[in-house]
């Protein structure tokens, strides 16, 4: 017995100790995955919280915890809601990392819990306030009953059509709104994230630039780390093509290029403006949302003034189209995060795909260049028929030609992360909207209730 006594205290001892131990590990050098896992979910609270508004503890569950790894789901957060900081943990103790409010910039990861740092590189200016706007929409918010189409509207009820964990569907046609639903929790004033779509709004914001002269798709020696290789060759043709031949991994499953960039370093720039070249610019398609950051700190470069460049997203872009509710957020030097993180409403996200639609013109005024928006609906060569020059899809999400699916052969896609999307089909003067946390392994495609709504608006038109 009393051997048996010592091997369980023994055993007990040695559970102690590994517990000692590990806790002494995660303490002193965490693992970078769980770093990373800190860094999102801080991000993710902090911007919904802040922005849209919403409870920390159902962005926590619902946006962070549920669709991820189920490491995630040992993440605890802390939402300082004077300081605008937001703390997250593993196990409530370990491996902090940090995000920080930062008004009109919306919210920033800072993984080396600089706030002062972070809070100097970019104006703590109060964010903007949209008030109510009564005008019919596109001018205003309301949305005029006499629009409405009730066999649209029957479909976007449709769960199967609207797909799991839909949040924001908006039917455009005609510059109209005819149809629109909103997930349990969400309404037309929810700003909601784009993901990779605001790469696509990224390559509007540098073909703002274009219309005045200040940059051009033959540029060249773009950044001041490729003065002196073979990188200064890179056009802004071969960024914007993701045919740039730079090195990057786009790897969400583990600690890759895009996620250590995104929510370990504070300098999203670094890292894709210090990768080596793989391929000739301009021969090799090749995703990255390094890219799109690359492509961010080169058109504010070009702006030149700091706070010129702060303030172009809203004066060039948002306020022209009315686009109140968007937030388009920064890292931590303040380098907007041209590849992931811009919100806006379901309502912001159909003007500017009607924006699109209208070829770059909105109320009479051009603000695009003549065959900027029809280059969005290019292939580059190098894609095999899939991506275009203005960081936009010709294939839809989860790949599959407009053929395959019935579509007309000129729609174009926003796509982004867990199910945003916006379709344009010029041919049906027709924009679609449908925004979710709808993971990519859900299989879910938006281009199947697309060609329901196309269906049942050519039937009402033949009868």
């Amino acid at each position: 017995m009393r051997v048996v006594l010592r091997i369980v205290r023994g055993l007990a001892l040695l559970v102690v100790l590994i517990v000692i131990g590990g806790g002494a590990w995660l303490a002193v050098s965490p693992p970078e995955l769980l770093k990373v896992g800190n860094g999102y979910a801080a991000k993710i609270v902090c911007s919904n919280v802040f922005i849209a508004g919403r409870d920390p503890d159902a962005v926590l569950y619902d946006d962070v915890q549920a669709p991820g790894n189920p490491l995630l789901r040992l993440m605890r957060v802390e939402v300082d809601r004077d300081s605008g900081r937001v703390t997250s943990r593993f196990m409530g103790m370990f491996a902090p990392s940090y995000a920080l409010y930062r008004g009109a910039l919306g919210c920033t990861s800072v993984p080396d819990g600089d706030f002062d740092a972070a809070a100097r590189a970019a104006p703590l200016v109060p964010a903007p306030q949209t008030g109510e706007n009564d005008a019919v929409w596109p001018e205003g918010e309301r949305v005029d009953a006499a629009d409405g189409n009730a066999g649209v509207a029957a479909l976007l009820s449709d769960p199967e059509l609207a797909g799991p964990a839909m949040r924001a569907m908006v039917v455009v046609q005609d510059g109209r709104i005819i149809a629109e639903r909103y997930g349990p929790g969400f309404s037309a004033g929810t700003p909601l994230i784009g993901w990779s779509m605001t790469k696509t709004v990224n390559a509007a914001l540098i073909g703002r630039l274009m219309l005045s002269g200040k940059i051009s798709f033959d540029d060249t020696h773009l950044l001041p780390q490729w003065a002196k290789d073979a990188r200064g060759d890179i056009k802004l043709s071969d960024l914007l093509g993701m045919e740039s031949g730079l090195a990057f991994n786009e790897d969400y499953g583990a600690v890759a290029d895009v996620t250590r960039m995104l929510y370990l370093d504070p300098d999203m720039v670094s890292l894709p403006a210090g990768s080596p070249l793989l391929a000739a610019p301009g021969t090799d398609f090749h995703y990255s949302s390094g890219t799109a950051v690359l492509l961010s700190r080169i058109w504010m470069n070009k702006v030149g003034d700091p706070q010129a460049a702060f303030d172009y997203p809203r004066d060039a872009l948002f306020s022209p189209l009315g686009m109140t509710s968007a937030v388009f957020e920064a890292d931590q030097r303040g380098t907007f995060a041209g590849s992931s993180y811009l919100y806006a409403t379901g309502h912001d996200w159909a003007r500017f795909g009607q924006f699109l639609l209208q070829d770059g013109v909105w109320n009479g005024q051009r603000l695009l260049p003549e065959g900027f928006v029809a280059m969005m609906r290019t292939p580059t060569a190098s894609s095999n028929g899939k991506y275009t020059q203005g960081q936009a899809w010709l294939a839809g999400p989860g790949g599959g030609t407009s053929a395959e699916f019935g579509l007309p052969q000129d729609t174009f896609w926003l796509q982004g992360h867990d199910g945003q999307t916006v379709a344009i089909v010029p041919s049906a003067n027709l924009v679609f909207v449908r925004m979710g946390l709808t993971p990519s392994w859900l299989r879910y495609r938006p281009q199947i209730v697309l060609k329901e709504i196309l269906n049942a608006l050519q039937s009402a038109k033949a009868g």
